[in-house]
């Protein structure tokens, strides 16, 4: 979507979730809470763990499942999500990063999506050069086109199936409130959180983020070992993404899955000497 498509698809979508009280019903409710997970798993395990990052492989039906369900969040096509998501890591926290905190919170949050966009022209006429893995495939490439659509063409189901209060939280509310949670990875967890890992940039766990976007919150953690599969590294650090993929690992479905090893996890420590008043628990940036 270029510039102004975007600025669109953000006054109507969130305009629909600002109907949810009118509304209202426990299956309705019910319905965006079960979207929220699938959706939801489908970008974290999906577009973030397994295509941004390849800490883990799927037999190709599975993996191409859990990729269209990750295009149903409304977040954008695989090739586009991943590229940012790699230009992210590559420029961390530095003028380059699509999203990058030191333009302020609402420019991390959410007005990068529409600047990001603008000064890219449309996503099509970009190379996206760092996905090549991706367009290579037949599959990425017709969703890169085509996402929008299947979003749609689910709106028209749920209309269908349960009429407006379906449509307005199967869509509206669970799209917008899934969207920000996202995006409070890109400002959030650069922002505000503790600080456990030598990363050397603003990166910081959240654990209420860690909750809503299914164990991404553990974002310093993602930063320090982005290849691996698990983000909450302690037993006390919920990661249902995690939680899923070793579920697949055990049935033999995924393989290959990543983890930081303990070699690694000494490099990236805090020197022992360091003072609990030196980490970085609390960050404001102007």
């Amino acid at each position: 979507m270029d510039a102004s498509t975007t600025k669109l698809f953000f006054l109507a979508v969130h305009g629909l979730a600002l109907l949810g009280p009118f509304y209202v019903n426990w299956s309705a409710f019910w319905l965006a809470v079960a979207l929220y997970f699938v959706t939801g798993v489908g970008i974290t395990l999906s577009f973030h763990r397994n295509l941004a990052h390849r800490s883990f492989k799927l037999p190709r039906l599975l993996e191409y499942t859990f990729a269209y369900c990750a295009v149903l969040s409304l977040q954008g096509s695989p090739i586009e999500w991943v590229s940012t998501h790699r230009l992210h890591h590559q420029y961390t926290d530095t003028w380059d990063d699509p999203h990058t905190p030191i333009k302020g919170f609402w420019y991390s949050h959410i007005r990068w999506v529409v600047d990001y966009h603008s000064w890219f022209g449309t996503p099509d006429a970009r190379d996206f050069k760092n996905v090549g893995d991706l367009k290579k495939q037949w599959y990425y490439r017709f969703l890169h086109y085509t996402y929008p659509f299947h979003s749609v063409a689910l709106g028209v189901l749920l209309y269908a199936a349960g009429g407006i209060p379906f449509l307005v939280w199967g869509m509206g509310v669970r799209t917008v409130f899934f969207l920000h949670v996202t995006f409070s990875i890109n400002s959030i967890c650069h922002m505000w959180g503790k600080q456990v890992w030598n990363t050397g940039d603003l990166s910081k766990n959240n654990w209420m983020l860690g909750l809503l976007a299914h164990g991404e919150g553990w974002h310093n953690n993602h930063h320090a070992f982005e290849y691996s599969a698990r983000q909450g590294l302690e037993w006390w650090e919920i990661d249902t993404t995690w939680y899923i993929i070793r579920f697949l690992e055990a049935i033999g479905l995924a393989t290959d899955v990543k983890l930081p090893s303990e070699a690694h996890k000494e490099r990236k420590a805090f020197p022992t000497d360091r003072s609990s008043q030196e980490r970085i628990d609390f960050c404001t940036i102007d």
